[in-house]
């Protein structure tokens, strides 16, 4: 069992939306690019996510 790597983004409907990403966290750079509107990229400069933030990396507290 491993912490993953999780991209957190504003919830949906009241849903939290988490999406696991291969890498470690600090592989990926977070920035907002306008106002409310943020893009991630891997350590290779390749769009991770690019959308409605704010937006954040983290390892998992949990294993899993």
């Amino acid at each position: 069992m491993t912490h993953p790597t999780l991209l957190r983004m504003p919830p949906w409907l009241g849903f939290p939306k988490e999406r696991i990403l291969p890498q470690p966290p600090e592989s990926y750079t977070v920035e907002e690019e306008g106002q409310e509107w943020w893009c991630v990229r891997d350590a290779a400069g390749a769009l991770v996510y690019s959308g409605v933030g704010p937006v954040e990396v983290v390892r998992s507290p949990s294993p899993f």
